[in-house]
């Protein structure tokens, strides 16, 4: 077994220092996460709905009969994980450990008790040791519709959450008897797309089974308390790395915060996120006091998203190699306080979760980055939901995300297209042909938008823009932000470049849509334009070498206009380097 010392320092294994038991965890380690990725496979591979077959969109978690994470599909959402591992108390609240039996099974989507919103479906499965409860498995898909003012749960302009669908509250849905069918029937009869949603909770469940399964085959491999001590030891040792990391930071208080444009609702604007972050010997503290209150409107979080955001920036700021579980947790002292937009009371709606869960994630990496600024990273373009879906029986739905650019970091240029993110896995953008397939409507664009990146010294990812052109009429909703206010740059790197909805209309015009709209009207033959914003820059714009300014030119990742513009380096009609221009005009610039 191994030790850990209360100092932090490295494990001290009881095994004559040979580093077999250490070993040994870490093969378990290994097999767990090998079972929730099984978990949430058989989950995409067993759905229904368009979005988690073609996108890939599945999570998957083993956790303790505590709620503690044990591990997690690799290819999931942070965002999802950590609603499974925070909705177990609150599922434990309401049906105690003592009242379940084997074969049971149990699903809730109550945004305030540990859930994401009503759209996302979670699914626990108990694992009994000897005659109890010990362990979870649990599997979580955001199911095709679930009833609510709009389809898909893209109800944007709701200023409750009875306008976002069906509430269920944790309930046993399945037992050694099989489905328990008046909640089956419940479910089918809330949503838009009935036999869709009973697929999607078989899938769920398939997908606990699965790893439900693999999880008894270790425990029978490696005994009782073998698993046991097993994951105690590699839930210490996670610790221990994460403790040893946070050695590195610099001590003290940083503050930033980052807000989110609108609310489509009200008139208020720039709600606003804000953090503390104290870095201390052996923990750090992110505390969210001071943030803005809740809204009647789609742009709160509940506490599981929030709480997700801000693990997710810590653990990509300091050391995104770390194992993902309960050890890493132990370090963060994490406050959201109640009925703000960070951690919404009933009955404010969650929908927009990602709003301000971006935002704070967003907020934590800019104090992050003020306390190690050579490891700093401008903000970033989020991901842009949508839906588009049939206006009458019978229903289709695509729902959707693109993409804006990340930020840069210090040293390098932010990604095209990919955002930084914790809510998505897998291929979350599903492939074009399959959703022609199903869906009357044409992909007719998918490219870049040029000069979109924020410029700096190093330059933010770019945005793109995506083109549907509607063969039958059909509703559009959206669910934006950041195409107000570009992504922000740091150290005198600019913003990177707003995004916009956009609908083309049949005489030929072209549209700007709100960020947020709820079922609007697109006439068969009319285009949907999506346009994602750019990462923001980092660094003096024109202190970036020429070769790279050309190099981004030859790319078509900016223009000869942008090129003179933002970097001050001019480009000939034939493409080629004026040299004594760029010259006299970075000159001129600095001075």
């Amino acid at each position: 077994m191994t030790h850990v010392p209360a100092d932090g320092s490295a494990p001290v294994l009881d095994d004559n220092g040979s580093g077999t038991a250490q070993l040994t965890s870490e093969v378990l380690r290994n097999a767990l996460v090998v079972a929730a990725e099984e978990a949430s496979i058989v989950v995409v591979r067993s759905a229904f709905s368009t979005f988690v077959v073609e996108g890939s969109d599945a999570s998957a978690a083993i956790l303790d009969k505590d709620g503690r994470l044990i591990a997690h599909s690799m290819a999931t959402t942070l965002m999802n994980s950590m609603a499974l591992s925070v909705a177990v108390p609150f599922l434990l609240a309401d049906i105690p450990l003592d009242t379940m039996r084997p074969g049971d099974v149990f699903a809730t989507n109550d945004a305030y008790k540990g859930g994401v919103h009503t759209n996302d479906i979670l699914i626990f499965k108990p694992i009994f040791v000897e005659g109890a409860v010990e362990y979870f498995t649990a599997t979580l898909i955001h199911v095709s519709d679930i009833g609510g003012a709009s389809a898909g749960g893209m109800a944007s302009l709701a200023t409750e959450i009875f306008a976002e669908g069906l509430q269920l509250p944790p309930v046993r849905i399945a037992g050694a008897d099989g489905l328990e069918e008046p909640i089956m029937r419940i479910l089918a009869l809330n949503s838009r797309t009935p036999d869709k949603v009973q697929g999607d909770v078989r899938a769920l469940i398939a997908g606990a089974s699965t790893a439900a399964k693999r999880v008894e085959e270790l425990i029978e491999e490696y005994g009782v308390q073998g698993f046991a001590d097993g994951v105690h030891d590699y839930l210490d040792y996670t610790e221990v790395l994460t403790r040893a990391a946070i050695a590195d930071l610099p001590a003290g208080t940083y503050r930033s915060h980052y807000t989110i444009d609108d609310d489509g609702v009200t008139s208020l604007r720039g709600h606003r996120v804000q953090v503390a972050v104290t870095i201390g010997d052996r923990d750090i503290s992110l505390d969210f006091e001071g943030t803005d209150r809740q809204v009647a409107a789609a742009v709160n979080s509940s506490i599981s998203q929030s709480l997700a955001a801000a693990v997710f920036a810590f653990r990509c700021f300091v050391d995104p190699t770390i194992p993902m579980n309960d050890g890493c947790l132990r370090v963060l002292d994490v406050n959201l306080p109640e009925g703000t937009l960070v951690n919404a009371q009933s009955p404010y709606p969650c929908g927009g979760r990602f709003l301000p869960a971006y935002a704070a994630m967003e907020a934590v990496l800019q104090a992050l980055s003020d306390a190690v600024p050579e490891r700093a990273i401008a903000a970033s373009g989020i991901l842009q939901p949508f839906s588009i879906a049939a206006t009458t029986a019978p229903y289709w739905v695509h729902l959707a995300y693109e993409f804006g650019g990340v930020g840069a970091r210090f040293g390098k240029d932010g990604p095209d297209a990919t955002g930084i993110h914790f809510g998505l896995g897998r291929n979350s953008v599903p492939q074009v042909e399959p959703v022609e397939v199903r869906c009357p409507l044409v992909v007719e664009e998918v490219e870049y938008i040029a000069d979109s990146g924020g410029s700096g010294r190093w330059r933010g990812g770019l945005g793109t823009r995506t083109v549907f052109r509607l063969l039958s009429d059909a509703y559009v909703t959206t669910r934006g932000d950041r195409l107000e206010t570009g992504p922000r740059g740091r150290d005198g790197g600019s913003s990177g470049v707003t995004g916009a909805f956009k609908k083309r209309t049949l005489d030929g015009n072209t549209v700007v849509l709100n960020s947020k709209v709820n079922n609007e009207l697109f006439l068969a033959g009319e285009s949907f334009v999506v346009e994602t914003s750019g990462g923001g820059g980092i660094g003096n714009p024109f202190e970036r070498p020429v070769e790279y300014v050309l190099d981004d030119f030859d790319a078509a990742r900016i223009t000869a206009d942008g090129a003179r513009r933002d970097y001050g380096v001019i480009v000939t009609a034939k493409g080629d380097l004026d040299s004594a221009a760029t010259d006299a005009r970075r000159k001129t610039l600095h001075d």
